[in-house]
């Protein structure tokens, strides 16, 4: 007889009151393979992990491992069952070291009172080195939210476990971090670790994994192995219905008037930054983690650091001491951590979406008048096509898709003339990619200017009409049309690449 799977979900159900987040939903893993878990946000996918996880506790259906009923009532007993999770959201204690912090559990269940030491430090940087170079020493808060996701990778690695769980690991790692760990994945794999791997990119899935979990609605859809599907066949099955373009055609005309100018732009983490962006176009800004991507556009809004150079927009020379003064101006800048700097996840939408420019929403002293703030939340958000009952919902009750939408919709309400987006569709599912890659072109095609910066290479390739890449601080290159593939990209990514005015063409 055949070994019974290494774990085995059945009719599993959950509701949080009057919602049904699992109806009947199964899953079955089987030592050393990597299982993807795919379905759009609010399909059940993390309600169905956090049970696993020990986090929730079903109301009805079965749970076994190897073939054995079992019942994890909490995270330090499914630890105990050999299961590790990575979560999407980070969770690092931000003042304590990488070393301490990826150790954490194991210090706590040996019950010293102490951490730290030089033992614990090259022991952080052995199982740091497959993944990045990170100092184990510094304080997990000083490093960057790609930086972050592979301590958070680190942690789950250090654990003895036979089943583990990744949740969109690599939304906030460049192709080079994510291929690292994809042979991380298949070496455990080999070694009879059963994996499940989360992840809205088919790529990733179709590149990767053995077979296919489709959940909708809190219910399983199907279960296929890989070779036997195709991504079209995913993705329908995930939305339920035909979903024929994630990208809306590019600029097919040449791009209008310069609308935003950049010379010389320089700090300490990059320098000489110059480049333009034209109506009509979505210019892309692509690189490895750490090559100053998300940093050159902080600088340029002034969010961080002092950087010096020149900014024109629409011909005129601006004087930006500060973010507000870009706002002023009509340039703002969506972050990359949505949820750390993009939104304040207790407040209603209608307050999230006036947060930038009260002014807009205020009465008689300068005080909000809660009709204005409500019609600009209901006026904005329909444009965006957000999905919330109601402007006066807290955002932490929305999806991924529509809380990155109240995000967008926070900076349309200055009507800017310069948009920046760091990883604008990090951590949603594909409906909501789709849909907001055609906000992203309609705001282009009506004169806004548009600036992408993505670690996900065929959201640059799909949905730019130029791509800029960084390397080591610096524009390595510039690719336009059909230069704009994969191994361009990279080629210019990598350190030691092409000087800032060579052009692939």
């Amino acid at each position: 007889m055949s070994a019974p799977p290494l774990l085995q979900l059945t009719d599993v159900t959950k509701s949080f009151g009057a919602i049904r987040a699992l109806r009947g939903a199964r899953l079955e893993l089987l030592a050393g393979e990597i299982h993807a878990l795919a379905g759009e946000n609010g399909a059940g996918k993390s309600t169905l992990m956090n049970i696993i996880d020990g986090i929730l506790q079903p109301d009805g259906g079965e749970i076994r491992i190897d073939g054995q009923p079992v019942r994890i009532d909490s995270p330090a007993a499914a630890q105990r069952l050999g299961i590790g999770f990575v979560h999407q959201e980070i969770a690092l204690c931000a003042d304590i070291s990488v070393a301490e912090n990826i150790f954490m559990s194991q210090t706590a269940r040996s019950g010293r009172a102490l951490m730290g030491g030089a033992e614990l430090i090259a022991r952080a940087a052995e199982v740091l080195a497959p993944l990045a170079d990170i100092d184990p020493r510094v304080p997990a808060g000083r490093l960057s939210i790609s930086q972050q996701q592979l301590v958070e990778i680190a942690k789950a690695l250090t654990l003895d476990c036979r089943i583990l769980i990744l949740d969109e690991p690599t939304a906030a790692l460049t192709e080079h971090e994510a291929q690292k760990l994809f042979a991380i994945m298949r070496g455990l794999a080999a070694r009879g670790i059963g994996i499940i791997y989360i992840s809205h990119r088919m790529a990733e899935i179709f590149g990767t994994c053995d077979r296919v979990t489709v959940m909708r609605d809190g219910q399983h859809i199907r279960t296929d192995r890989i070779a036997e599907l195709t991504p079209a066949d995913v993705v329908n099955a995930m939305v339920g219905r035909q979903l024929d373009a994630l990208y809306p055609p590019k600029l097919t005309a040449p791009p209008g008037p310069e609308i935003l100018r950049v010379e010389g732009l320089t700090d300490q983490r990059f320098r000489d930054v110059s480049f333009s962006l034209r109506q009509g176009e979505i210019l892309g800004l692509g690189g490895l983690i750490g090559a100053g991507r998300s940093e050159i556009a902080r600088g340029l809004t002034r969010l961080e650091g002092k950087a010096g150079g020149r900014v024109w927009l629409h011909g005129t020379a601006l004087e930006l001491r500060d973010y507000a003064d870009c706002i002023a101006a009509g340039i703002v800048y969506l972050s990359e951590d949505r949820k750390g700097d993009g939104v304040f996840l207790d407040l209603p939408i209608a307050a999230n979406i006036a947060a930038l420019d009260l002014r807009r929403v205020a009465g008689r002293f300068g005080v909000i008048h809660p009709g204005r703030e409500t019609a600009q939340a209901e006026r904005i958000g329909a444009s965006l096509r957000l999905k919330a009952a109601s402007p006066a919902h807290r955002v932490a009750s929305l999806s991924g898709g529509n809380q990155q939408k109240v995000a967008l919709a926070k900076l349309l309400a200055v009507e800017p003339k310069v948009i920046l987006l760091d990883e604008p569709t990090r951590g949603v599912d594909v409906g909501a990619k789709a849909e907001i890659h055609a906000i992203l072109r309609g705001l282009a095609e009506s004169g806004v200017g548009i600036l992408v910066i993505s670690s996900e290479l065929p959201e640059l390739i799909g949905l730019c009409d130029r791509v800029l890449v960084v390397s080591e601080g610096r524009l390595a290159g510039e690719l336009t049309g059909p230069a704009i593939t994969e191994q361009n990209i990279m080629t210019l990514a990598a350190p030691g690449a092409l000087a800032a005015s060579e052009t692939l063409q």
